[in-house]
């Protein structure tokens, strides 16, 4: 083997010095998944500098949404991701749904995320295996929106899309979350080709609802 796509994750940044997030921003993980996620990276730069392997570190942001024709979605338990918790929620499978944290330093309170529909993550690994065999020799690359949105609205959202009213209740917030977390996705189209075709929020909220259902 010469060549590797590797999925990292934007928790490698920790919380960011700036918003969107670039990929040559301080890496400052706050939780052991984005710590285990930038050794591993270290760790793939390291061999290919000794052995010459060809390495693309492909760093997602929130994946979401199914596969649109309803073939493939996501479903694993314990369950922790927001979309999938709110359509619990929605179909009434679950009574209401925890925000961790009203007070971070964000318009309305609640933290900030970049979501990208599985459907763009796939192309984003494709089109990463034709740059490798192109002759590029690898990089790190944003995948995400380029769009971020609050617990809040994605609240809104799924209640727009699934006609149903979301109950909320409060928490404290969680060690390791992050205020804002939104990708700078410029390299990626530059260098990937890549474009996030399917990632509007509703977008990704409908595809995910019509799979549950």
């Amino acid at each position: 083997v010469d060549k590797l796509v590797f999925s990292s994750t934007a928790a490698v940044y920790g919380n960011p010095i700036t918003t969107p997030i670039k990929e040559t921003d301080r890496k400052n993980p706050l939780n052991p998944y984005g710590r285990c996620k930038l050794l591993l990276e270290q760790i793939l730069d390291d061999y290919s500098s000794a052995y010459g392997l060809q390495v693309v570190c492909l760093r997602y942001f929130n994946s979401a949404g199914a596969d649109p024709e309803g073939v493939l979605y996501e479903r694993h338990e314990p369950e922790t991701h927001l979309i999938p918790l709110l359509l619990r929620v929605a179909s009434g499978l679950k009574p209401s749904i925890s925000i961790y944290g009203c007070d971070y330093e964000t318009p309305d309170g609640t933290c900030i995320r970049d979501y990208i529909h599985v459907h763009d993550l796939c192309r984003g690994h494709l089109l990463a295996l034709d740059y490798l065999f192109s002759g590029e020799v690898g990089g790190s690359f944003n995948l995400g929106s380029g769009r971020g949105a609050s617990v809040l609205e994605v609240i809104k959202a799924v209640e727009n899309v699934t006609g149903k009213t979301i109950s909320v209740t409060y928490e404290n917030r969680r060690l390791g979350d992050a205020a804002i977390l939104v990708a700078d996705i410029n390299a990626a189209r530059s260098r990937l080709q890549w474009r996030p075709y399917l990632s509007d929020l509703e977008v990704m909220i409908d595809h995910a609802w019509a799979a549950l259902r």
